[in-house]
């Protein structure tokens, strides 16, 4: 049997006498779109926090397709093929939209910095590339409008499509996104929905951390709950809003009836 794509053996972060996650063991294959939820101060962020190299483990092992990478910096694990979005969002509010993305796929650049300063030809050669990248995912998120335009200038519901092509831009095998969802509107959250399947179905493995349950239900083949940085239950969408466990720390006593409905 293969190696799971990621995975989490007994992790645990301490911040002094607080544990934040607790032996949390954890694998995600190849091509699945795994949901992973909780009330708030579950350690859904800390989780991918851990996985990205902002923190490294107190204890425990993170691999990624076996080798590990607990306590790398992030940029060597954006590298590796994870990247991320963030519940608040952190675009480069004064560069126009195809310079966000096109920052984040200049981890990919073959010319040096040397190349850069002399402009050389095949630094323009480069450059010219990632900017046909960068234009190519912007279509991808129905901003093709927006590219020269500041990301401060963009409505809402586009900095967070934004927030995405950028972390595509890294050439993720792993994209994990924390709240996507958040402050969209209906319309809106159909939308991010399509997107999201169609990253999945391009061959990114997506974990997703979002609280609206709709979402979760109708995107997730795979739901991992936690609570107090400990999982407390897996499995199916459906299978998971019944259990009892989930129904008291998380998603309430209408849980059953609650966010079935595909956005």
């Amino acid at each position: 049997m293969s190696a799971p794509l990621l995975a989490l053996d007994r992790v645990t972060m301490m911040f002094g006498g607080l544990k934040a996650v607790s032996e949390l063991s954890l694998e995600i294959a190849t091509g699945e779109l795994v949901g992973l939820i909780g009330p708030n101060g579950a350690g859904k962020t800390t989780v991918f926090n851990l996985i990205t190299g902002v923190y490294a483990p107190t204890m425990g092992r993170i691999t990624l397709e076996g080798r590990p990478i607990q306590g790398l910096r992030p940029h060597v694990i954006a590298h590796r093929g994870i990247t991320r979005t963030f519940q608040n969002i952190r675009l480069f509010s004064s560069l126009c939209c195809r310079d966000n993305v096109a920052i984040a796929a200049h981890q990919h650049a073959k010319a040096g910095l040397a190349a850069a300063i002399a402009r050389t030809p095949g630094f323009v050669a480069d450059e010219r590339t990632i900017r046909g990248q960068a234009d190519e995912l912007l279509a991808v998120l129905g901003l093709t409008e927006w590219a020269d335009v500041r990301a401060a200038e963009l409505p809402y519901g586009q900095q967070r499509r934004l927030e995405i092509a950028r972390a595509l831009a890294g050439r993720p095998r792993l994209l994990l996104l924390d709240e996507p969802a958040a402050g969209l509107n209906g319309e809106e959250q159909r939308q991010l929905a399509v997107i999201v399947r169609s990253i999945r179905d391009s061959g990114v493995t997506v974990v997703l951390i979002e609280h609206n349950m709709g979402l979760v239900m109708s995107l997730c083949s795979r739901v991992v709950v936690l609570d107090s940085g400990t999982v407390i239950a897996e499995g199916a969408p459906a299978e998971v809003a019944r259990d009892p466990l989930v129904l008291g720390a998380y998603l309430g006593s209408a849980a059953v009836s609650m966010g079935m409905e595909a956005p």
